[in-house]
């Protein structure tokens, strides 16, 4: 392979810290009787004394230290013949930071539970990567993890500089530091797409309102789009617990299960009337047979292949998809030309999710003797190894042609499980991202794509780690949910929303509105007075210990 080429063994480790044990006693001596010596030391370990073994682990720990690291595949696989611990993107990281790098990956379908275990064993491992906000503050709450802020600031320089104070603050508790957060490249996931050539057969233009928007869903549903004879075909459809269907809440101001502000206070989205309108307006639509009634129990995959069927013509996607599945779409049938649709502007405008700044969270377990290993390793991964890690190798996965970067799209697709480690620091910056991205391709319009949704963006009003009744209660009235999607389905009447929220408040949801308002009051005080001493917001050396819960 043309790749990196400079793999480090175990076995080559070995016989590095021998050497690094004998350069005092070699002195002049030719580093071939060196290399002979290290050779005759390692096979007479065979026969040597326990203790002795112990000595020369303990120096191989001392000058090539070894840290375990535990990461989420998300599903993604490793090309033959490489593992998470042998392929050439770990080989590059071990040799370029010196350090020894084991790396765990437990199935990512049970991920949060595996790691639960691990830190109540007797052998937790040095880093831990996790997405869940509520897993970070129950194990800082618990004292159970590392804080990090000294160490960020002598060992990891290009992280505190790189990383925006305001998401510092996102990854604190009670005034420290817990965790390195990686970031979200984009805003928001959601956009609409639609197919031209199904309005050109029906002579219909674009919709840009709510309710032209749903008239061209009526179109579809009703004329034969496709020209089939058959009526196979619906308006749109969901998936299931509500996916890719933001921009229907978004057009009512809301969005499901986030914080908004309203009259200088935080309220759950979930209970505001805004939301009784939105699941009103989709109850319509389900009734009139405008979108698929099963979404309930639709999957990605599923809703990707009616899609790609031609039984969906209107959709709400993500903005990666144009290299998914609309080319998948296209494939099967030529004369399919998708275009990007405005945001449908509905009483309360138009909007998406917006997705939260922190994409996953790095926690270093308070029993690790290794925290400034781990802190190391992210700031390489964040600087000097961004480049190899986000693209690939130069000369391999891309190269560049006519000034910008150029990928070749099977050695990007076979190395793609090089992200697992990206992604332990991701920091995104808006040009980086950009050439990223037309690297993949110009004709798939990702970094426009990702300019289209950013100012529909709707983002969560709450910005810190969950309180401690948010992660008591927040998973047992997610459950609720189930009520909002029986309302849509006319399987409840539509006023069963004032019980749903009643119950909600009743339930966990009213202490954590205290909570919630607690934060927010303090963190606008807190910019304040920071804004009158013209001291950055949140920066550590002012931060408050005894803020609000500090969440």
């Amino acid at each position: 392979m043309q790749g990196y080429k400079g793999r480090m063994t175990r076995a080559r480790k070995f016989l590095n810290t021998l050497s690094e044990l004998l350069r005092p006693l070699c002195g002049e001596w030719k580093p071939v009787m060196a290399a002979g010596i290290c050779c005759s030391l390692a096979l007479s370990l065979a026969g040597c004394h326990a203790a002795n073994v112990d000595w020369m682990k303990a120096e191989r720990e001392r000058i090539d230290p070894s840290i375990t690291i535990v990461m989420n595949s998300l599903g993604i696989r490793f090309p033959e013949p490489w593992t998470e611990n042998e392929n050439p993107y770990l080989s590059y990281i071990e040799d370029e930071t010196g350090l020894e790098v084991e790396v765990i990956i437990p199935p990512w379908h049970r991920y949060e539970d595996r790691v639960g275990v691990m830190m109540m064993s007797s052998h937790t491992p040095d880093l831990i990567s996790i997405s869940d906000p509520n897993w970070v503050s129950h194990y800082a709450r618990k004292q159970m993890l590392a804080p990090l802020d000294h160490l960020i600031e002598r060992y990891a320089p290009q992280l505190k500089e790189r990383i925006p104070a305001e998401v510092w603050e996102q990854v604190s508790f009670n005034g420290q530091v817990y965790a390195i957060p990686s970031l979200n490249e984009a805003k928001g996931l959601e956009m609409m797409y639609i197919r031209k050539d199904w309005l050109d057969r029906l002579g219909l233009a674009p919709p840009e309102t709510l309710e032209e928007t749903v008239a061209v869903m009526r179109a579809f549903t009703t004329f034969d789009p496709d020209g089939n004879g058959i009526r196979n075909t619906y308006g749109t459809s969901f998936i299931e617990d509500f996916g890719r269907s933001s921009l229907w809440f978004g057009a009512f101001g809301v969005q499901l299960n986030q914080w908004a502000e309203r009259d200088g206070k935080l309220v759950y989205s979930n209970i505001l009337p805004e939301m009784k309108d939105a699941l009103a307006f989709m109850r319509g639509l389900v009734a009139e047979g405008l979108i698929d009634p099963l979404f309930p129990i639709q999957t990605q995959r599923g809703l990707e292949r009616q899609v790609i069927d031609g039984r969906i013509g209107l959709f709400t996607g993500t903005w990666y998809d144009t290299r998914g599945v609309l080319e998948k779409n296209a494939e099967c049938d030529p004369q399919a030309e998708w275009i990007t649709l405005p945001y449908p502007q509905g009483p309360g405008g138009a909007g998406t999710y917006g997705l939260p700044t922190v994409r996953s969270y790095q926690v270093i377990p308070a029993t690790s003797p290794h925290a400034v290993e781990v802190l190391q390793l992210l700031n390489f991964i964040s600087g000097e190894g961004r480049d190899t890690l986000k693209f690939g190798f130069e000369g391999e996965v891309w190269e560049w042609r006519d000034g910008r970067r150029v990928t070749d799209m099977g050695m990007h697709n076979r190395d793609q499980y090089r992200g697992m480690y990206a992604n332990l620091a991701d920091i995104p910056e808006s040009g980086y991202v950009r050439s990223r991205l037309d690297s993949l391709g110009l004709h798939y319009h990702l970094y426009d794509n990702l300019r289209h949704i950013s100012p529909y963006a709707m983002p969560n009003a709450f910005r810190s780690l969950p309180t401690p009744a948010m992660t008591r209660y927040a998973p047992l009235l997610a459950k609720k949910n189930d009520r909002l999607i029986e309302i849509v389905l006319g399987e409840r009447p539509l006023d069963d929303f004032d019980t749903y929220a009643a119950e909600w408040l009743a339930e966990g949801g009213e202490e954590m509105t205290r909570e919630a308002n607690a934060w927010f009051q303090y963190s606008r005080n807190q910019t304040r007075r920071e804004a009158d001493r013209d001291v950055p917001a949140h920066s550590w050396e002012g931060s408050d210990r005894h803020a609000p819960g500090a969440f």
